[in-house]
């Protein structure tokens, strides 16, 4: 317990990443997020949690502007990366994407090499300069996804030969290819078996030590393990958000009570 505690003291001294204040999101008439504004601090994992359908996963989509890609979906309100609005008109969408990843719930590598799925967004995005380069980043970025010892002797054969868990390995490694500073994962455990969770949560603990990481999840016992701030969503509205041992044991509200109870879910 007292490990805890030590690892939520120093996760509050760190900068904020992302800062969001009054975001409305709406896909048609359907008003899906309304006025949440939220402080996501670097070198931590927050936990986005509720239950299905609270707009977790359309609030982590507005933080990479995934939404832009569904033509319904307005945003609105304020986004900053590093006090940088990132709707702003001048923000190229697919540079932000480089620089805040996503790890999707199923895993999605490409239909390439090993190799050639850690070494997409580098030689896209023009990260290097050779081949030793782009040896060395797919190497440090298979090292970072925690599989570059299952892998290495066979960067040639396809990614989608892999285990499920290998599979979202690769694609943590594809997403830290690119040197984001943000790393957003959208259940990324819930197709998983329990030995492959258990790998990757451990990997998300390792991760915080050179990026923001938020994560939605479904599985509260999860957030409890990964996390060091959890945000709890509520149909559409962000109920609260704080160190995540008091919002296990000590929540301020009685809808995050109840949830937590399995009272609603």
């Amino acid at each position: 317990m007292n490990d805890m505690r030590i690892i939520q003291r120093t996760a509050g001294m760190n900068d904020i990443k992302i800062h969001a204040k009054g975001v409305d999101v709406f896909y048609g008439d359907n008003h899906a997020i309304k006025d949440v504004s939220v402080d996501i601090e670097d070198k931590t994992v927050t936990a986005f949690i509720g239950p299905s359908g609270c707009g977790k996963s359309t609030f982590l989509r507005c933080l990479n502007r995934m939404n832009d890609t569904i033509d319904i979906c307005r945003v609105t309100g304020d986004i900053r990366l590093d006090d940088e609005d990132i709707y702003d008109k001048a923000v190229d969408p697919v540079q932000l994407r480089a620089k805040v990843g996503m790890v999707f719930q199923k895993p999605n590598p490409f239909p390439k090499s090993i190799y050639d799925n850690v070494a997409y967004g580098p030689r896209i995005h023009g990260l290097a300069r050779n081949k030793a380069d782009l040896d060395e980043i797919v190497e440090k970025s298979l090292r970072r996804g925690a599989i570059w010892d299952e892998v290495k002797d066979r960067l040639d054969a396809p990614g989608t030969g892999l285990s499920g868990g290998q599979q979202q390995r690769l694609c943590i490694a594809r997403a830290v290819a690119t040197a984001p500073e943000v790393l957003l994962m959208d259940e990324p455990c819930s197709a998983l078996d329990p030995i492959a969770t258990a790998q990757v949560e451990e990997l998300i603990d390792e991760l915080r030590q050179n990026y923001s990481v938020v994560i939605v999840t479904h599985s509260m016992q999860q957030a409890a393990r990964v996390s060091q701030k959890t945000a709890f969503f509520h149909l559409g509205d962000l109920v609260e958000y704080g160190e995540t041992g008091k919002i296990f044991t000590n929540p301020d509200d009685s809808r995050t009570e109840s949830y937590i109870t399995g009272r609603i879910g």
